[in-house]
């Protein structure tokens, strides 16, 4: 996203967090920019009883929060640290600063944005209207492009749990297992030591 020299001469600071950790809250103000160094962070809502919906896993390199940042409204969603992570984090006038200066990163930004907000109106449409089996293969395809994910001997490898699969797309643990079990045996997916291939 926006390159680590450029974040650490506007004086990003490197934070560290636990697995489980909260970066941030629902209803908190934003007041930083989050990039991340290494590790993976999701944000996701808990409805009522407690069930847990991901609205994005993020990866290193990938930044998240950024639009209530612009418009200074509060986070829809809590941040979590989905394993040990790093982070690079700014304080919003570094960051507003940072993209008025730099053309490229403006632009960088707005693709990244329009790329999410095309993800969520994708698996908006996915979720509320198709069988399990067209919303796990939408996720995995989706997710191939978006993460920009490489080719391997068995095909594209999808890192998500089978409760993250759930989550991203509405349906129950149990349903994904017994989804990806019947697109294992259509020849859509692979099973290798428990990973999906695409």
């Amino acid at each position: 996203m926006i390159p680590e020299e450029l974040l650490e001469s506007h004086n990003a600071l490197q934070k560290k967090y636990a697995k489980g950790d909260t970066i941030f809250h629902e209803g908190d103000l934003p007041v930083n920019y989050f990039q991340i160094i290494s590790g993976d962070v999701k944000m996701s809502n808990f409805n009522d009883d407690g069930k847990e919906f991901i609205q994005g896993i993020f990866h290193p390199k990938q930044s998240f929060g950024e639009p209530p940042l612009f418009l200074n409204r509060v986070y829809p969603a809590n941040a979590i640290a989905v394993s040990d992570c790093e982070l690079f984090v700014l304080p919003k006038s570094s960051f507003l600063n940072l993209v008025k200066e730099n053309a490229s990163v403006s632009l960088s930004i707005i693709e990244n944005l329009a790329q999410r907000l095309h993800y969520k109106s994708v698996m908006a449409a996915e979720i509320s209207s198709q069988e399990p089996e067209h919303r796990l293969l939408k996720l995995f395809d989706y997710s191939i492009t978006f993460f920009k994910i490489e080719k391997e001997a068995d095909g594209y490898r999808i890192d998500l749990t089978r409760q993250q699969m759930a989550d991203l797309t509405g349906l129950r643990v149990e349903t994904v297992i017994r989804t990806i079990k019947g697109l294992e045996k259509k020849n859509e997916i692979k099973i290798i030591n428990r990973k999906v291939y695409r």
